[in-house]
């Protein structure tokens, strides 16, 4: 069932990115570009939702970190998502301290968030997060649910990598990410026109 929720999209990737990483390690210019497309704009996503209109500048710190650190990162295409998240997570709470502001949700960009299609009651909240409605709807999430949804979803990562980052238990993160997509697929099936559409997103919970 958890794995209805993962973005397809982003974890089809992940052996063409392991690839990539691995020539990347060894000095390859175009393989570490490689590695950065299929990388940022979830990672960009992710930073929107934590530090809002400065995700730009804190993502450009944040590689500047990893293109450093490569060599000593060791796993697959997953674990290179999870590290760069958390690479990136320690900047923008860096760049939060400076500003003396907590992390809080905010507006993502609609091209971060190309979800596969409804499936089920997790894969419509997903879905929908396209809309600039439910954009707004994950900015009112408490902060650890918006936080592991944007994980999850946005950044590709599964359970146990989301929770790594965050320096939780995987259990905290999936329950966490499972309150966070039921509450969007609430909100979201509340605000459907139809009864048909309520139906539709509270069938398969």
């Amino acid at each position: 069932m958890g794995q209805g929720a993962e973005p397809r999209r982003v974890h089809a990737h992940d052996g063409e990115l392991g690839a990539a990483v691995a020539r990347a390690q060894q000095g390859d210019e175009a393989a570490f570009a490689a590695a950065y497309r299929l990388v940022q704009p979830g990672l960009l996503g992710y930073l929107r939702g934590l530090v809002g209109d400065d995700a730009e500048d804190v993502a450009s710190d944040a590689w500047l970190e990893i293109a450093r650190d490569l060599g000593r990162f060791r796993g697959d295409g997953a674990g290179f998502r999870g590290w760069t998240a958390t690479i990136a997570r320690h900047r923008a709470l860096d760049h939060l301290r400076r500003l003396r502001v907590r992390p809080r949700p905010s507006a993502l960009e609609q091209d971060v968030l190309d979800l596969p299609g409804p499936q089920s009651t997790h894969d419509q909240a997903l879905e929908a997060l396209s809309t600039e409605r439910a954009l707004e709807l994950v900015r009112g999430l408490p902060r650890d649910q918006a936080e592991a949804v944007l994980l999850r979803v946005v950044v590709g990562l599964d359970g146990p990598a989301a929770a790594r980052v965050l320096g939780k238990r995987p259990g905290a993160v999936r329950t966490a990410a499972h309150r966070g997509l039921k509450r969007l697929a609430g909100q979201l099936g509340a605000e459907s026109v139809t009864d048909e559409g309520r139906r539709t997103l509270g069938e398969s919970t």
